[in-house]
């Protein structure tokens, strides 16, 4: 062989080399939650946070509840609101979920008449995503005073906007600038005609309602979505042309980001992927992290588990996907250093957008027996105690394998009225076959989300 053709082949053999795709590097990010300055727990928190929950998951009210319900209505009529525009009636009250227990109601979807800017995508098929440049993040995670809603920020092209992430529900909608002034002022709202990499999904709509009535409709689209360095192209975008009044109020939120599984989407027609299912398959890990803090800075980190904050080692339960949440078996509880004792055939979800932790009536019977004061106030329609009392603390079965402590202090709620004598429980009782372990439990427990095998994880907080 010459060497002229010897220096060709060489040539041609780099050159193949250099064009060859390069494997993205896998990696982590993380989120920290910050506290919502602006942020005022009035009386009456714990009664909307406990008819929220019920609402949520489709559970009917019970008696007391429901004439508290009546009673805050009558002194602030947010707890069943409707729609701020003419989408209103879209999502009337919480209408309960269907019978496979999904979170999101999915009701017929409202239409705007905004302008639908760079209209090119088709509802027919889903939003084709993609993953860019990064395998970790982390953000961070406020809450807002008293714990009520946890904030992170998220960019969505390019525009920073500070979100609540949710590991119950599968939508991420956002305040936008579809909305009417009157609902955008004080917002951070996306602004479409600004983002030089957002399409129209035409023909796509969603409708999502939460558990006191509130709730928002919309268009979709699609745009790239940066959490902390993860970045996902042409994630599916649900942009609010309707909102309801209390999250118009709470101008330091402005949408939410679930982070259960996509078969939980409400997007009309073909359902579209959440964040971290687009974003998993490039990450270091498939999986993301909560660790929310009692009135600190926490964070939700995705594609890492960072084990400086948890103490000792990860303890690891099967999820059950059947009803698109992070579902597991919690058949045992344990008040204080007492005896452990059974929830037959007991099942829960871990769910960051649910304030409190709503358990079996066995639970809760068995918990408030300690302490001294505790009654089922019908009044505010669960069970308060004298704001002075040291709380026991509550260990709950996961999987199984391991008790989850939650201490004691996190389980006084708030007083229930401004003389701050008499507070709402943390934990209070739900009629249902699913036990709901909301923030309440978060703020004593570290918990990793693995999708890679479908299992969740816990630890005590370092």
């Amino acid at each position: 062989m010459s060497s002229l053709l010897r220096t060709l082949l060489f040539l041609a053999l780099v050159t193949f080399a250099l064009a060859a795709p390069k494997p993205v590097q896998k990696r982590s990010f993380k989120v920290e939650r910050v506290p919502n300055p602006a942020f005022k727990r009035t009386p009456g928190a714990g009664t909307r946070a406990l008819i929220k929950a019920h609402r949520k998951y489709g559970v009917a009210l019970p008696p007391g509840l429901v004439e508290a319900m009546g009673a805050a209505q009558a002194s602030a009529p947010t707890i069943a609101e409707s729609l701020t525009n003419s989408a209103a009636g879209v999502i009337a009250g919480a209408e309960g979920l269907t019978s496979d227990k999904k979170k999101g109601t999915k009701a017929a979807a409202a239409s705007s008449s905004a302008a639908a800017p760079k209209s090119t995508g088709s509802a027919g098929t889903g939003a084709t995503n993609g993953t860019a440049g990064t395998g970790t993040g982390k953000v961070t995670a406020t809450p807002e005073a008293g714990d009520v809603e946890y904030l992170s920020p998220v960019q969505i092209g390019g525009q920073t906007i500070n979100m609540d992430f949710d590991s119950g529900s599968s939508d991420l909608w956002v305040f936008n600038t579809q909305l009417p002034a009157a609902s955008q002022q004080g917002h951070q709202n996306f602004d479409l005609q600004k983002s030089t990499t957002f399409k129209m999904m035409t023909g796509a709509t969603y409708s999502i309602s939460y558990g006191d009535g509130s709730g928002s409709a919309g268009n979709v689209g699609t745009d790239t979505v940066n959490i902390g360095g993860a970045t996902v192209t042409s994630q599916a975008i649900e942009l609010a042309t309707a909102v309801s009044a209390s999250f118009v109020q709470d101008t330091q939120s402005n949408g939410l980001v679930g982070l259960a599984f996509s078969k939980l989407n409400t997007v009309k027609p073909t359902q579209q992927k959440t964040f971290f299912d687009n974003a998993k398959s490039n990450l270091a890990m498939p999986v993301f992290t909560a660790d929310l803090r009692k009135a600190s800075v926490g964070a939700y980190e995705f594609g890492a588990i960072d084990s400086t904050k948890f103490n000792g080692s990860l303890t690891w339960a099967a999820v059950n996907t059947t009803n698109g949440f992070w579902q597991f078996s919690s058949q045992k509880f344990q008040v204080g250093t007492g005896t452990a004792m059974t929830v037959a055939g007991g099942q829960a979800i871990a769910d960051t957008g649910t304030t409190l932790m709503l358990t079996n009536a066995a639970v809760v019977n068995a918990y408030y027996s300690q302490v001294t004061g505790a009654v089922n106030n019908q009044t505010v329609g669960g069970v308060t105690f004298p704001c002075k009392s040291v709380l026991p603390d509550l260990s709950v079965d996961v999987g199984g394998s391991y008790m989850a402590v939650v201490r004691g202090s996190d389980i006084n709620f708030a007083p229930v009225d401004n003389t701050g004598t008499t507070c709402f429980g943390g934990v209070q009782a739900i009629a249902s076959s699913l036990q709901i372990y909301g923030d309440i439990m978060f703020k004593s427990q570290f918990v990793a989300f693995n999708a890679g095998n479908n299992s969740i994880g816990m630890a005590p907080h370092q």
